[in-house]
Formats: structure tokens, sequence, C-alpha cells
């Protein structure tokens, strides 16, 4: 049995039409106007790629932003948004995540850009159809197993494989 843990990462920025992702946007860039001062004392650096090679202990800021999206995260009851399987339901199960600042700017919101990367439990990968992955629970046994079928995406990539007995 062949074991994969999927990784999505969902990219946030200005153009964010969904309620969900326009609350991550405005609290993380509200956050991040907020952490970067510390790092920014003197007003010398307007955007977070400069704090990050200017501003000792910069790359802090990741971990400290994502305190203000911790919340919405927890919304979604570990289901991993946008990945739905054949029939358009949601269903593939996070039990990690990581938020990371992919760019922003002090002086101009619109240039604010995060991503989120969910990380899935294991699934047992049974079979490949053209670009699509037939996957199951790892504890299904023998008999009858619930399946999902889901087409791989943008964003969407196998994170991890592991060979079972």
């Amino acid at each position: 049995m062949r074991l994969i843990a999927l990784c999505y990462r969902k990219i946030i920025d200005v153009n964010a039409s969904r309620p969900w992702e326009k609350l991550v946007f405005e609290d993380s860039y509200r956050e991040f106007a907020l952490q970067a001062q510390y790092f920014n004392q003197e007003r010398k650096y307007r955007t977070f790629g400069e704090l990050l090679h200017f501003a000792p202990g910069a790359e802090q800021l990741h971990f400290l932003v994502s305190g203000a999206v911790r919340g919405y995260v927890q919304q979604l009851n570990n289901v991993v948004p946008d990945v739905v399987n054949n029939i358009g339901r949601l269903f593939l199960k996070f039990d990690k995540f990581q938020f990371e600042i992919i760019n922003s700017d002090l002086a101009d919101r619109t240039k604010h850009q995060v991503a989120i990367s969910f990380y899935t439990e294991p699934l047992a990968w049974h079979d490949t159809i053209g670009e699509y992955l037939l996957v199951a629970p790892p504890q299904a046994e023998s008999g009858e197993i619930p399946t999902q079928l889901f087409r791989l995406q943008p964003y969407l990539t196998i994170h991890s494989l592991q060979l079972a007995g």
C-alpha cells in the first residue's frame, strides 16, 4: 500500500473574492502592519522584503502574523478549501497548516499577499486515472472501501509518500 500526504497552498491577495479570504487578507495585513513596527522602529523600511533583508529577526513575522489567521483556519473544521472530489464536494481533511507572508508593503495594502499551506492526513493512494487520483482512508482493510476521486489542480501536490508493507 502506498500512503500519501497532500499539500494545498492557498494564496490570498487583494483580489480575494470570498468572505473568508477577504477576512484573512484584511486581518493579516493589519497584523503585519502592527508587528512590523517592532522591526522597523525608525520607519526606514516599507516592504516585507526590505524588512527580511535589513531588519534582524524579521523572519519571525510569518509566525507573529499567523496568530491573526488561526481562528479563520479553525473555521474550516480541518477541511481543505477549494479541493473538491469528482462530484463537487469538499472532502480532504488537513491536520496541520503553515502560514507565510509572500509579499507586503506598509504603504500599499494592495501588494499584500499571503499563503496558507494545508497538509493532509495520510491517504491510501490506490490509482491514478489520467489527471485524477483515487484515494481512500488508510485504515480500510478489506471488502468495500469508500474512495475519493479528485483531479490534481494547481497548488496541490503530493507532499510525502510512504510505502507500507
